[in-house]
């Protein structure tokens, strides 16, 4: 069911999470519209031979990916922002889990505030931030 109000948020309530498509094929079509071609991103070995430790998932992808939740949790909110701190590299073809949790709802201006976290198979931080959604 997606959210279709402000009157359906609860505080500390979890968005449904999800496990995106970071798969090499997928960032390539990623990279190729918009233009980011860098073997950073393309290429495990380049990305290892550059100290890396593998190819990267661009940063704005996984901003994509948090954006894709949040519509996937609500259809009528609209993000107004999103902020995050990319603790750790995001590696293409780790799997991920993204999650959020409501923080905040200001139920005068209609605005619910996000947690939102990027980890991968093991656990680990990659990303964090917040958003803000207006109902």
């Amino acid at each position: 069911m997606s959210i279709q109000s402000i009157d359906q948020v609860e505080f500390g309530e979890d968005l449904p999470a999800i496990s995106p498509d970071n798969s090499l094929a997928n960032v390539t079509l990623f990279c190729e519209a918009t233009g980011w071609m860098a073997p950073r991103f393309l290429d495990h070995e380049a990305a290892r031979e550059m100290g890396l430790p593998g190819a990267l998932v661009p940063g704005i992808m996984s901003q994509g990916f948090l954006s894709a939740m949040i519509h996937n949790w609500t259809d009528v909110g609209r993000i107004e922002r999103i902020d995050t701190v990319f603790r750790a590299p995001v590696i293409v073809d780790e799997p991920l889990n993204l999650t959020a949790t409501v923080t905040d709802i200001d139920e005068d201006d209609k605005l619910v505030e996000l947690d939102l976290t990027v980890t991968n198979a093991a656990g680990e931080t990659r990303v964090f931030g917040t958003a803000k959604v207006r109902f």
